[in-house]
């Protein structure tokens, strides 16, 4: 029998002699470490010694046997499927023998070892594995009980799936009433386990235990006051699951519930009050929110408000009693990575906002991301936030009382957040507060100077909160004071400061766009010097907002004195920056937009700028084939840096135009894009199209050789499922059209039936429902014999998605494809000649060419069904559209 294995003393004695080394702090000495667990691991007995420490080596100290067992866990994670029968076998047994040791530590690794070898697929092969842990926690032995329960907790956890299905005889049927037996144990760890255990199969609607849903609800009232706060939390927990999945079985208690909910919203124990707190945010996205609430606001509105103070632990940990830290270097720990948007092309509506709001809701509560991610503070901001979306106005009866109270408090605490709380209901309550702002936003851009850090900062994220109000304001009264106090924050002596100040900014850029332009050089002026005083992570944030001033200014930017103050800077960064460093992901999306604004300003920086980029990405296209061809050595490259690339490229062609010919022609750009097209990341293809469709704008003599290689590709990337790969492709495709004129006939077949298919798909995002109209107009004007015959099938979306969209040189060229379409094919728009009329009338100020073409067409169709049929038709239409009709085209 294998469980006759010894351990040899000598090489007992070296693998203590490492263990004892992993755990020194000095990192050379962790590298050797590794090196030789690597080499050990050659040994198939090498696990039976590690094991072996972990339950059989008692002499030993705790922490030395736990990671004895976690070493041993990253092995079976890493290798287990080349374990010995024999060695598996022996560490299975002596898992299952050591579940309750005395030691809460080791009972804990031996826990997560046996999960560790069940997610491996073993729970197929390890049949007695849960029988036996569920027979165990009958155990009167404390510890075997509650060791027993931890490892079904993590099995719980990791393998809810596999325990739910049909590959393990469903163990639920038997486990989840066992589980709620323990409810009621006097032991509160084994309570709690016995909640957590049940809580993994709430989300998923789990057959065994739907069936139990009754006794499991009326289990978790029974330890509604439990006086053990792990209890509580998963009781808490508990409730704001069968909330999003069993509501119906709440409602009878619903009064109850909020009432029990205010109550753990002030917990004693934060742990406590913050899961009660995820109830509020879960319960406003359910319909019935409003009707079961309403009763109980005038309690919560108190309860969230005072949750919004800082703890003492946050001061703490925001170093909030230091108020001057500029000079102090980042931590590189503290920094978050980017994560770069890729380019997606959108049409421009009426009314002026661009496409981009569809997911764009980056302004959400996360004033202090570096404390300990998601607290009480947070938690009840996003709370109020979300209700204040569904309450409105009736949210401020509530709150205005309180909030007179706390924005004029003396003491910072309370201020500050009550600061926070005028900035979390602003998206909902806007209309109400619409009276009080002109006294609040004064008051506000005062506290823009108060003397604690921490009241500067958050003033700064709720006023960009109300940036949209202040923007519709006359500039004199509100904007120009808020900017001048803004810049003034962005050069704070505080990092925290700087940081909520910047981004700030860059919300106001974005409402006020042009109304800038007369600050532009003291704006530039700000942005500049604080190149020279700012820290790594607030560098990052500087760029983010050079940009959005870029994209909010666009040509304006394009005057001499403001290229020379901000091109300096910009390309002495470009210049330390290595490749390899993640530093240039948001230094080039700054300078992407940098480009598109200064147009032929940007001339003169471009080619250096073009060259590196094409660099990028050829050195991560390498990187990439040697990852493929040889894994063991090299690791995957991070794409990212040729996706931030191929933007800032496309940034170049869009704002250079013509001018970015001569680079191309000296590069091998179109090489390195035909290999980014086939690429098997999306957001690589995303990118790689829309530097297609931007350089065949600019520059179409170097594409048309690649044409035939390009547009297969093209088609096969016709794919709705990856919404802005689809939206690019299809968006070069009908740039490639407009060049190719009629040689784009042999490229219609491979795209057409995608393009028709998507237009009438239902759900299709309006972005790509614009571009994809506007590429089939453009592919109907060039190859007019190949398109119109599938009129019918396309007219009406085609006409519905571009009635909204701004004249511009898109619409145009994709209604003369529709004109000329209805030409050769006049049947197919004759049962949907409502929509086109429509269509029609949604052009301000139609070139007058194409104005001509509608009017044949119109008149056409009138003369054809003669004038008794027309009045009849056109009495149909809705009053403003017949007007318009009437006056532009006088039928």
């Amino acid at each position: 029998m294998e469980c006759q294995w010894k351990p040899d003393e000598q090489g007992l004695q070296q693998i203590l002699q490492l263990l004892k080394e992993s755990q020194s702090p000095d990192t050379s000495t962790q590298r050797s470490v590794q090196q030789k667990l690597e080499q050990l691991n050659q040994y198939p007995d090498f696990n039976n010694y590690l094991i072996f420490v972990l339950t059989k080596l008692k002499t030993e100290d705790e922490p030395t046997r736990s990671l004895s067992g976690l070493i041993l866990k990253n092995n079976v994670k890493a290798h287990y499927q080349n374990f010995p029968n024999g060695v598996s076998d022996f560490i299975k047994n002596e898992c299952l023998q050591n579940i309750g040791d005395s030691s809460p530590l080791i009972r804990a690794t031996v826990g997560i070892l046996i999960t560790t070898i069940a997610s491996k697929g073993e729970l197929q092969n390890w049949p007695e594995l849960l029988p036996k842990l569920c027979s165990l926690l009958d155990s009167e032995d404390y510890n075997t009980c509650e060791g027993a329960f931890g490892a079904l907790q993590k099995i719980c956890e990791d393998s809810a799936e596999i325990l739910d299905s049909d590959m393990l005889d469903r163990p639920l049927n038997v486990m989840i009433p066992k589980f709620l037996q323990f409810f009621k144990h006097n032991s509160p760890k084994i309570r709690s386990h016995a909640i957590a255990c049940v809580n993994q199969f709430i989300i998923s609607r789990t057959q065994a235990l739907m069936l139990h849903i009754d006794p499991f609800i009326e289990n978790l009232f029974a330890l509604a006051g439990d006086e053990e706060p792990e209890v509580r939390k998963n009781v808490c927990r508990a409730l704001v699951m069968l909330l999003e999945v069993r509501l119906d079985r709440l409602l009878p208690q619903m009064h109850n519930i909020i009432e029990y909910m205010l109550q753990r919203t002030q917990d004693q124990d934060e742990n406590v009050a913050l899961e009660a707190c995820e109830f509020w945010l879960t319960l406003a996205e359910q319909p019935v929110c409003k009707e079961v609430l309403c009763g109980h606001l005038h309690k919560l509105t108190p309860v969230l408000v005072n949750g919004m103070k800082y703890s003492e632990i946050d001061i703490i940990l925001l170093k909030g009693d230091v108020e001057e830290d500029e000079a102090i270097p980042d931590n590189e720990q503290d920094i978050r990575p980017r994560f770069h948007r890729s380019r997606t092309v959108a049409q421009q509506h009426e009314g002026g906002d661009s496409i981009e709001d569809e997911e764009d809701d980056e302004d959400d509560l996360d004033d202090d991301e570096t404390i300990s991610d998601w607290n009480l503070r947070k938690c009840s901001a996003a709370a109020l936030d979300v209700l204040a979306n569904v309450f409105r106005d009736d949210l401020l009866l509530h709150i205005l009382p309180l909030l007179k109270e706390l924005l004029f408090h003396p003491e910072w605490l309370i201020k500050e957040s009550g600061i926070l709380v005028l900035g979390a209901i602003a998206e909902g309550c806007m209309q109400g507060m619409i009276a009080y702002l002109p006294e609040l936003i004064p008051h506000l851009v005062q506290c823009l100077s108060d003397k604690k850090a921490l009241v500067r900062s958050i003033t700064c994220w709720t006023l960009s909160r109300y940036a949209h109000w202040v923007v519709s304001q006359p500039p004199d009264t509100y904007l120009k004071p808020l900017m001048t106090e803004l810049l003034k924050r962005i050069l704070d002596s505080n990092k925290r400061v700087q940081e909520a100040a910047c981004s700030a900014f860059a919300t106001l850029e974005e409402e006020a766009c042009t109304e800038l332009v007369p600050y532009l050089a003291y704006i530039l002026d700000t942005l500049v010097f604080a190149f020279s005083k700012y820290q790594h992570k607030n560098l990052l944030i500087l760029y983010d907002a050079i940009g959005t001033l870029a994209d909010s200014v666009g040509h304006h930017l394009n005057k001499p004195e403001y290229i020379q103050m901000l091109m300096p800077p910009l390309i002495q960064k470009w210049n330390q920056l290595k490749d390899e460093d993640k530093d240039l992901f948001p230094l080039l999306e700054c300078l992407s937009s940098v480009a598109t604004a200064l147009q032929s300003g940007f001339l003169p920086y471009c080619e250096p700028v073009y060259q590196r980029c094409v660099n990028l990405v050829q050195k991560t296209l390498a990187h990439a084939v040697l990852h493929q061809t040889q894994p063991e050595f090299y690791e995957a490259p991070d794409k990212d840096f040729m996706i931030v690339a191929l933007d800032l490229l496309s940034g170049l062609a869009e704002g250079l135009g013509g001018n970015i010919e001569q680079l191309v022609a000296r590069s091998n750009i179109l090489t390195l894009m035909y290999q980014c097209m086939q690429d098997k990341m999306p957001e690589v293809r995303q990118s790689s199209f829309a530097l297609l469709g931007d350089l065949t704008k600019a520059c179409f003599q170097h594409v048309k050789p690649c044409i035939a290689n390009f547009m297969p590709i093209l088609g096969t990337n016709l794919n709705p499922e990856l919404i802005s790969v689809c939206n690019n492709a299809t968006w070069a495709i009908g740039e490639i059209s407009i060049q190719m004129g009629s040689e784009m006939q042999p490229y219609v077949p491979m795209v057409l039936q995608q393009l028709v298919e998507i237009i009438n798909r239902p759900n299709t995002p309006k972005t790509l429902l614009e571009n994809t109209a506007i590429t089939i107009g453009r592919l109907g004007y060039v190859c007019p014999q190949e398109v119109a015959p599938m009129l019918q099938q396309f007219i009406r979306p085609w006409c519905t998605s571009l009635r909204n969209i701004r004249d511009n040189e898109e619409k145009d060229s994709a209604f003369r494809g529709i004109c000329t379409m209805i030409t050769v094919n006049p049947g197919g728009v004759v049962q949907d000649f409502i929509f086109f009329c429509d269509a029609v009338a949604s052009w301000m100020n139609p070139k007058d060419d194409l104005r001509e073409m509608f009017y044949k067409i119109l008149h056409g169709f009138k003369n054809q069904v003669g004038d008794e049929n027309w009045r009849r038709f056109s009495d149909q239409f809705p009053l403003p559209l017949k007007e318009r009709l009437a006056a532009f085209y006088g039928v």
